[in-house]
């Protein structure tokens, strides 16, 4: 008897009988173009962290693009609004701005010094601990210096936020905001697409799980970078 009321009171509550309205979840598959990369990604389990070191990676934020400033700093002039930057520089080295965070939607007032510096930081949306266990290892060094200064996997965000997602990936960490996680794990996508790396079961289940509430979910735009005039670049390195 106490099993049938049990079935009789969720038969109930989900036809509202209750007077509690049940809201359907959607059973919609992911779609668009991040879905259709995250399908073709290739399905392994994590490598050994064995070997791995931040220098396998080259040089922290070269100048890949050879625009005559450091990756660090270009990505604060992209993330951050009415920045100013340091005389003679040729609008290089960010002094300070503001950034519209994210991971967490708040407004941070960044000013570069000691102690406070950190308070913004660039975050590797694949953490590149995760990329050497899921295929980087396998890369050439001058691949890893690109996958380690790719604009594409570089966001300017909450310095404590980033810090406390270390290497994690879309099943163990995801930014506090869930109106970015969409956009967030599309980017993961689009940075294990560009470089060969494959995602683990469990993270791919993640993912797929958050595209199914963004229907449509577009890859982001892979940053073109323009080719530097030898000017630009004899400017900025004081040669010129």
């Amino acid at each position: 008897m106490a099993f049938l009321a049990t079935v009789v009171l969720a038969a109930g509550l989900a036809t509202g009988c209750s007077g509690i309205t049940i809201e359907p979840v959607s059973q919609a598959p992911a779609s668009g173009d991040a879905a259709a990369a995250l399908a073709a990604l290739p399905v392994k389990g994590r490598a050994p962290r064995t070997g791995y070191d931040r220098d396998e990676f080259g040089q922290r934020w070269a100048d890949v693009d050879r625009n005559g400033c450091d990756q660090r700093n270009d990505v604060l002039a992209r993330d951050l609004v009415d920045e100013a930057f340091r005389a003679g520089t040729r609008e290089c080295v960010v002094l300070n701005g503001r950034l519209a965070d994210p991971y967490t939607g708040r407004t941070i007032d960044f000013t570069r010094g000691q102690g406070t510096s950190d308070d913004v930081q660039i975050d590797h949306v694949v953490a590149l601990s995760n990329a050497w266990q899921t295929g980087a290892q396998q890369l050439a060094p001058d691949t890893r210096e690109l996958l380690g200064n790719d604009p594409l996997n570089l966001l300017a965000v909450d310095g404590p936020t980033n810090a406390s997602k270390g290497d994690g990936d879309a099943a163990t960490w995801l930014p506090p905001v869930r109106g970015y996680r969409c956009a967030y794990v599309a980017r993961q996508v689009a940075v294990k697409s560009k470089y060969g790396l494959w995602v683990t079961s469990a993270e791919r289940e993640a993912i797929a799980r958050i595209l199914t509430g963004c229907p449509g979910e577009p890859l982001p735009a892979d940053p073109a970078v323009p080719a530097p005039t030898e000017e630009l670049r004899a400017l900025r390195s004081g040669t010129g």
